[in-house]
């Protein structure tokens, strides 16, 4: 499933890079069917991130790699913690 996930990332890649940013597969969870990604360069201080990710990222990838459940990024669903003042 990794090698099949990876063929479709390099499909949506280009169209990512065209935006000033990228994006990395970094694993492939095949029993629960979860990839995790991270978007970098302009895609990281982007507010439509989030719709790149679920609207796109994680459409396209569900629609082509049977048995992906879900695309996320590393960081998501973590506490947040608190605000430092400086």
């Amino acid at each position: 499933m990794f090698a099949e996930v990876e063929a479709v990332i390099e499909i949506i890649r280009p169209a990512i890079q065209a935006d000033g940013g990228d994006i990395e597969l970094l694993s492939v969870d095949e029993e629960s069917g979860v990839v995790t990604v991270q978007l970098s360069g302009a895609c990281v201080s982007c507010p439509a991130s989030t719709v790149t990710m679920k609207a796109g990222v994680e459409r396209i990838v569900k629609d082509r790699v049977p048995g992906v459940t879900s695309v996320v990024q590393p960081d998501e669903g973590a506490e947040l913690g608190t605000a430092v003042s400086l």
